[in-house]
């Protein structure tokens, strides 16, 4: 059996993303096995087809169910599993039950907390108890940001972290949903101060300076970001926020007037309804896969401050091609998991799952990232 299983997200969210391609390009870069697994075989066979280099990877596809005795079955006998089946609120959870049956690690690419905290709460110490990994987020605008943490809390003293993810893109069909999902969870869109939880005001912008873009940026929550849960347990934090934001200003304005319309109009209507009228309005802003990155326009930015009592420190991460960055993560981590480099187990992220300087190294390699520290 092959090693890592990648989950077809397009047969269950019945859109494509470009997420599942990059997972599996990037698989075949570092020369593992795989299983790319979906619903509907004919479907996963016809999306593989558009892989570069798919022709010199050791691959197999298999159709099956979204259930979870159906995908232990299948995930028996391999290593890891990088899911990216979503809105994961909605169709996370069957596949973690499923990896955590069969005994694998698992990663995925979703940034949706009320997902990530309710598998904590059900799945980590059954992960734990199996010396495996359950590490969601492990994707862009999630762990270079977290990267850049890490390398300011190398520095004694710091105890307070606020970070800011700056993209330039269009998010994905599939990215879209979850962030109507995140609209639907914005009870739970937490920050921490002093150790305490704190829920961000509902459908509100802030003004915000990244390194190297004169002009202010409006930024979002996004649902409250993964560095508060993943850092919540650390004894070294006690605040730590996370903002991320789009340089296209037009598209954040509007996500700020749908979170509104949202609270006013959509969530007091019934849950199958909501459905209906979130679907339609993720297709108005992506009614299908964007085209391939370009390099030369998708540039991203991940910036981290860092302060103590007396001392400050502070980190930028120059990024590009964040979906192909999101595949590169995916499979530098399974690599090394599969390889024995793991530090820990049960819910963690990648970062504190096999170090935050080895997914760094490997993102270097690959050309995707610049690190500046002050």
């Amino acid at each position: 059996m092959a090693q890592p299983l990648v989950p077809e997200p397009a047969l269950i969210a019945d859109k494509p993303t470009n997420s599942k391609e990059l997972i599996c390009e990037a698989l075949r870069n570092y020369e593992i096995p795989f299983v790319a697994a979906g619903r509907d075989k004919k479907r996963v066979e016809e999306a593989m087809r558009f892989v570069p280099g798919i022709e010199t990877a050791d691959y197999e596809v298999v159709g099956v169910a979204h259930d979870a005795g159906a995908l232990a079955e299948l995930f028996t006998g391999t290593q890891v599993v990088c899911n990216t089946v979503g809105p994961f609120h909605h169709f996370g959870e069957t596949v973690v039950e499923a990896a955590a049956k069969a005994g694998v690690h698992y990663l995925d690419t979703t940034g949706e907390i009320l997902f990530m905290d309710r598998a904590r709460e059900k799945f980590s110490a059954a992960y734990a108890a199996k010396g495996k990994v359950l590490a969601p987020s492990t994707a862009y605008m999630y762990t270079p940001l977290e990267i850049a943490a890490h390398i300011v809390l190398e520095t004694p003293g710091i105890d307070t972290l606020e970070a800011i993810c700056s993209a330039t893109g269009t998010p994905t069909y599939g990215s879209t949903q979850s962030i109507f999902t995140m609209f639907e969870a914005a009870e739970t869109a937490f920050y921490l101060d002093n150790r305490k939880r704190v829920i961000w005001p509902k459908a509100r912008g802030y003004e915000v300076n990244v390194p190297g873009l004169p002009i202010t940026q409006l930024a979002l929550p996004w649902g409250g970001g993964t560095l508060p849960l993943y850092f919540e347990r650390d004894a070294r934090v006690r605040s730590c926020r996370q903002l991320t934001t789009f340089t296209n200003r037009a598209l954040f304005e509007q996500l700020i007037g749908m979170q509104q319309m949202y609270e006013k109009d959509i969530k007091p209507l019934a849950a199958q309804e909501r459905a209906v009228r979130i679907k339609a309005i993720g297709e108005s802003i992506q009614p299908g896969m964007p085209p391939r990155e370009n390099p030369l326009v998708h540039r991203c930015v991940e910036h981290v401050e860092g302060r103590g009592g007396n001392r400050s420190a502070s980190c930028t991460i120059r990024s590009f091609m964040p979906y192909l960055l999101t595949g590169v993560v995916q499979a530098a981590t399974a690599n090394f998991l599969i390889g024995g480099r793991q530090l820990a187990a049960g819910f963690v992220s990648a970062c504190q799952a096999v170090g935050h300087l080895e997914i760094l190294g490997q993102l270097q390699n690959f050309g995707l990232v610049e690190v500046t520290k002050a």
